[in-house]
């Protein structure tokens, strides 16, 4: 396969270390919740949805997006997961998280607890789509 402009082939094998540090940036993600520090969980929440972004698409596909855009990343996965179940409800939960990436890692804002809180809600629903199919 001819190498695309923004995607690297990966091993399908390594979706399982992808998974793993979005297992990391998840837990540390409640964890940083129960501190109350909503705006480092906040950052975490969004490393989260894309690692596990990426071993869903390195799993399906053998393949991650190595773009500027985390916009990519959807895009990518949106191909891949083609006529998979919820996968709309999904994508949408992942384009919000990716959407707030600018305002949670850029510009100096403290993210309130709300919206850390619905941020979290996000994720859990991606991760668990994610890993309904990363497990089949």
């Amino acid at each position: 396969m001819a190498k695309q402009r923004g995607i690297k082939s990966i091993d399908r094998s390594k979706y399982r270390e992808y998974q793993r540090v979005a297992e990391h940036f998840y837990d540390a993600a409640k964890d940083s919740v129960d501190l109350e520090y909503w705006t480092a969980a906040a950052v975490l929440i969004v490393h989260a949805a894309i690692a596990y972004a990426d071993a869903l698409c390195i799993k399906v596909a053998g393949q991650c997006s190595v773009g500027e855009s985390h916009e990519h990343t959807v895009t990518l996965l949106e191909e891949q997961v083609a006529g998979r179940d919820e996968k709309k409800k999904a994508l949408n939960q992942l384009r919000y998280i990716i959407e707030e990436k600018t305002r949670v890692s850029y510009l100096g804002e403290m993210i309130s607890p709300s919206q850390t809180k619905n941020l979290l809600k996000r994720l859990e629903r991606f991760r668990e789509w994610v890993i309904s199919i990363l497990t089949r």
